[in-house]
């Protein structure tokens, strides 16, 4: 492709990181519909009331009606914007991969407003509740990606030879990556069959360290605890192994985000619990895992891009060569 950077890409840039962004936002606003129970106070699909949700009347955006209508509104203007980037990668990206990559994004948001449109519907059925959920974290990693192929950095910087580097980063990485999916998974499934009470209290579980799985809501809930001491630890291991040597300088940033993310992911987990799923902590959890999957997602993304991976000897090798040379 040409490497040049124009102002065209420079303003497909700058479309890809408002579609990321406010993906982000779209996911914070879809985890308060949910976290103030207001999933069904509009309660049809697509129209609001009987009324175009466009020229639906102001006034009467009260209660969890704002809560819901708002969040269709957000929802449809993240698809404009969606189109918009997707035309505009065709136009004048000439990788194959991620004009592809720009269809099955457009394609996701038009099956995501589906399932939003279905789940009140449906009534809130928690299978196709947790699917609209998943998906939505799909989409983000896909927007992510088109932000970061569509930066200054990578479109210029792509004859940069790749700095041959030990295999160990990409396990964690892609581990964390992994896991922090699955830990999004097993929160939307707490989420959404209610099983958030279930054990009441932290650090113990139901008064233990192992509680008693007397139902399934015990025992998904405390797999998502579990799941939360893994999904950090990968993660942290794999900032500071970025943190501790010289060679991963293009890592340094998006791993220093991505350990304090989880951090405070962690730490509102906690505070959901402690607060009786309190509307705003149980909102800012939603958000702020969007954020940390995002961000290890980028930092993956990003070792891919600028280092080749290889075994300890494989990188010796390479290194000693470089050294005669």
């Amino acid at each position: 492709m040409d490497r040049s950077f124009t102002a065209k890409h420079l303003w497909l840039f700058r479309a890809s990181m408002v579609l990321a962004v406010g993906t982000v936002l779209l996911i914070a606003k879809g985890g308060l519909v949910h976290s103030a129970g207001a999933g069904l106070s509009v309660p049809d699909w697509p129209n609001t009331y009987g009324q175009n949700m466009f020229t639906f009347p102001l006034e009467k955006w009260t209660g969890g009606i704002f809560y819901e209508h708002f969040h269709r509104l957000i929802a449809s203007g993240i698809g404009v914007i969606t189109i918009v980037v997707a035309v505009w990668v065709w136009l004048v990206d000439r990788r194959r991969w991620l004009k592809t990559l720009a269809a099955v994004a457009l394609g996701s948001v038009i099956v995501q407003g589906v399932l939003g449109g279905l789940t009140v519907l449906m009534q809130l059925p928690p299978a196709v509740s947790i699917a609209h959920a998943l998906l939505a974290q799909t989409f983000l990693l896909m927007t992510v990606t088109i932000a970061a192929a569509t930066s200054r950095a990578w479109v210029t910087g792509g004859d940069a030879a790749p700095v041959p580097v030990e295999s160990r980063l990409r396990t964690l990485l892609a581990s964390a990556v992994v896991m922090t999916f699955a830990q999004i998974v097993l929160g939307a499934v707490t989420r959404h069959t209610y099983s958030a009470p279930a054990i009441p209290d932290f650090p113990l579980s139901n008064g233990a360290i192992i509680p008693d799985f007397t139902s399934f809501h015990v025992a998904i809930h405390f797999a998502h605890r579990v799941g939360a001491v893994i999904t950090s630890v990968l993660i942290i291991s794999a900032g500071v192994t970025v943190l501790r040597s010289k060679q991963f300088a293009r890592l340094k940033q998006p791993a220093i985000w991505m350990m304090l993310m989880v951090l405070v992911q962690f730490t509102l987990g906690a505070t959901v619990i402690w607060t009786r799923q309190a509307i705003l902590p149980n909102t800012l959890h939603v958000a702020f895992g969007a954020l940390t999957f995002a961000t290890v997602f980028l930092t993956f993304l990003r070792a891919a891009r600028w280092y080749r991976f290889r075994e300890a000897a494989e990188v010796r090798t390479a290194t000693a060569r470089e050294a005669r040379a």
